[in-house]
């Protein structure tokens, strides 16, 4: 059996979509077509139901699926315990993170990362999702819980605080916020509830009493854009938001603290690779430790697993 042809039906599978796989493998759909054909003719077994939405496994895919995950798990390993730590890392590794924390933290620092190993790329998914460290979406994730079960290791990286911002133009033209009762009234820019992919983002229950109109955001940058330019009044990141002389921070006693979980599978953890950019993030968030937590007194905040 050829493992390249199995590396992409794993692909595909995992994928859902030969499209998708063939982007996530570097191939052209007709490449990836080819090797699956070429899979199945060895077999002597459809694995793959092509539909118009994409691919889903057979029964016979579905048992091909588990032999093939622990082939990869097996080369995965073996990689990781006959790789020569003397050798330049090379490769690629994806990192699936919070779009707060990917925007306004990592994105500026990988660059520093990527000087230090020419032959290393690497990938920033910077998305408001969770990843699948099990179906390889991402080699890295960091998450806002600890994972509960899984062959999954994890690590906390640090807690960090969120609190109620404003422009100043905004507190030009409304008038002074000092109190949570003040927020009557005004545009509250927050998430869209079903597209809320934790419990550790439902920050408005705090304002359930406010009788406030909203703004909807899909994304943390883009209630970070809308609230730097005047829209209304929203909950934005500590960390990110001490950047932007514009902002002004409101009801200094109501603040919000949540966690970062950096998480690898058990089955890659030991890669040189991997570990080079895992010991990259952990030192990166320790030198910046005291810019995560900001401000009120701790009896204030709303804690959050």
């Amino acid at each position: 059996m050829d493992w390249d042809h199995l590396r992409v039906f794993l692909a595909v599978a995992r994928a859902g979509q030969m499209l998708a796989a063939a982007r996530q493998l570097g191939l052209d759909h007709a490449t990836v077509g080819r090797r699956l054909g070429a899979l199945e003719m060895s077999l002597g077994a459809q694995l793959l139901e092509r539909r118009t939405t994409g691919s889903a496994l057979t029964p016979a895919g579905e048992r091909l699926l588990a032999y093939a995950e622990r082939i990869e798990t097996e080369m995965l390993q073996a990689q990781a315990a006959l790789g020569n730590e003397n050798l330049a890392l090379a490769g690629t590794v994806r990192i699936g993170a919070p779009d707060g924390f990917g925007t306004y933290f990592l994105a500026p620092r990988l660059g520093r990362l990527a000087d230090s190993h020419p032959g290393l790329t690497i990938q920033l998914a910077p998305l408001p999702r969770s990843f699948s460290l099990p179906k390889r979406e991402v080699d890295i994730a960091v998450t806002m819980q600890r994972p509960g079960e899984g062959r999954l290791v994890a690590r906390k990286l640090t807690d960090y605080s969120l609190g109620v911002y404003a422009s100043r133009d905004y507190l030009d033209r409304t008038g002074p916020i000092d109190q949570l009762r003040d927020l009557t009234g005004r545009l509250l820019v927050t998430y869209v509830p079903d597209l809320v992919y934790s419990p550790a983002l439902d920050y408005f229950e705090a304002f359930r009493e406010v009788e406030a109109r909203r703004l909807e955001c899909a994304s943390v940058v883009g209630q970070m854009e809308a609230v730097r330019a005047g829209a209304g009044v929203g909950i934005l990141h500590d960390y990110a938001a001490r950047a932007h002389g514009e902002l002004v921070r409101l009801v200094p006693e109501l603040s919000f603290r949540r966690a970062y979980w950096l998480v690898t599978h058990a089955d890659i953890h030991a890669l040189g690779r991997i570990r080079a950019v895992e010991g990259f993030i952990v030192a990166a968030v320790r030198d910046m430790r005291g810019c995560f937590v900001a401000g009120p007194a701790p009896s204030a905040e709303v804690e959050a697993g």
